[in-house]
């Protein structure tokens, strides 16, 4: 956490009151030298409103304060070395951003370097000037370099806040992003589970429907049509079942293995729409819940197509457990091209880190689900 900073107007008013008080009791021994100090206080003024808004101005007042002042500081009486300070304090502040630099979070150094340079050979010349020891001389680079560094150590205080600021608002902005990718990555889900769980049973449910009421409406035969009515209340019972084992998997409760579910699946088939359905299973292992449900899901899926689109055609699902499982649906005549149920299976099985490839293959259509072992 960055430590807050002192404000920097309260800062910049306390330099100028210093300066004020400093000045007033100036006694310079030459009168030309309240020129110099007048004009040097105006445009230390003017640069420290001027720093923000227009920094290059801003640096070239200071700049002149400094070096101006510092040309007169050996004088006696001048006690010009307090616009040197505030000035050089002012400019170890300043915000110089770099132009290649869009965040401004890197500052150059160089207009820091030449203001120092200017004021130290400045300096120099005022010894000479007026005829000052080299204990003067070292002084006022001493006092010159401890403004200095207490105007850096501000100016990196104000760049470790705008950073944190920076840090925050794209922290809120990647949880904002990342919520949104989880509110699509929940409606595609829901949409998946939807349709895994209600679109076989209610496409069943409603051919069964449909052929009661041709049974009704063309023939008259009850009999028939109340055969098929009852159908269509087991697949009701069915697919309030397939629900609760839907909920039960996103629950983590135990679901049931996928051979003996296949094979139910394959039962239930047969009976709904009167076709043969051969079931194989080659090898033995364990599947994780999730594997388990997009498989089913696929499974599900496909012995759906089959009996909307190829009516009265047999039907072959394999499951093989070998370098991890791969379940095959097989079944006479081109079941269907790319809709939402493909389109759900091979999401589902995306998640588990599977595969799906529906097509035809010859006179079928083959459906195959891969999931690899990891």
């Amino acid at each position: 956490m960055v430590p807050p900073a002192p404000d920097s107007c309260q800062t910049k008013e306390f330099c100028g009151h210093v300066a004020v008080a400093v000045l007033s009791t100036s006694r310079p021994a030459e009168p030309w030298a309240w020129f110099v100090l007048g004009g040097g206080f105006a445009f230390f003024v003017a640069g420290t409103l001027l720093m923000t808004v227009r920094p290059g101005l801003a640096f070239g007042l200071l700049m002149s304060v400094a070096v101006s002042n510092a040309l007169i500081a050996g004088m006696e009486g001048s006690n010009a070395l307090v616009l040197v300070l505030v000035a050089v304090a002012d400019v170890a502040v300043m915000d110089f951003r770099r132009r290649d630099d869009s965040a401004g979070c890197r500052n150059s150094n160089r207009p820091i370097v030449g203001a120092g340079t200017g004021v130290v050979i400045a300096f120099a010349l005022s010894a000479a000037w007026f005829d000052q020891p080299d204990s003067w001389y070292f002084s006022q680079l001493l006092w010159t370099a401890v403004l200095a560094a207490f105007g850096l150590n501000r100016r990196q205080y104000e760049i470790q806040v705008r950073q944190t600021e920076q840090l925050l608002e794209q922290t809120r902005r990647a949880q904002s992003q990342q919520s949104r990718a989880a509110a699509l990555e929940e409606r595609g889900r829901i949409a998946r589970d939807l349709h895994d769980v209600l679109a076989h049973s209610l496409g069943a449910l409603s051919v069964q429907l449909e052929l009661a009421e041709a049974l009704l409406d063309e023939r008259d035969d009850r009999t028939a049509a109340l055969d098929h009515i009852r159908r269509s209340r087991r697949l009701a019972v069915q697919g309030l079942s397939e629900a609760r084992n839907a909920v039960a998997a996103l629950r983590a409760d135990d679901v049931p293995e996928v051979p003996q579910a296949l094979a139910a699946l394959a039962e239930q088939h047969e009976a709904d729409h009167g076709v043969a359905v051969r079931a194989t299973v080659e090898g033995t292992a364990q599947t994780e819940s999730g594997v388990t449900v997009a498989l089913l899901n696929a499974a599900r899926e496909a012995l759906t197509n089959a009996a909307k689109h190829s009516p009265g055609q047999r039907v072959d699902v394999e499951l093989r457990y070998q370098d991890g499982v791969r379940l095959t649906v097989r079944n006479k005549g081109v079941t269907a091209g790319e809709g939402f149920g493909l389109a759900g299976m091979r999401e589902r099985l995306a998640l588990v880190g599977g595969t799906l490839t529906a097509g035809p293959d010859g006179d079928d259509w083959l459906v195959v689900a891969e999931v690899p072992d990891e």
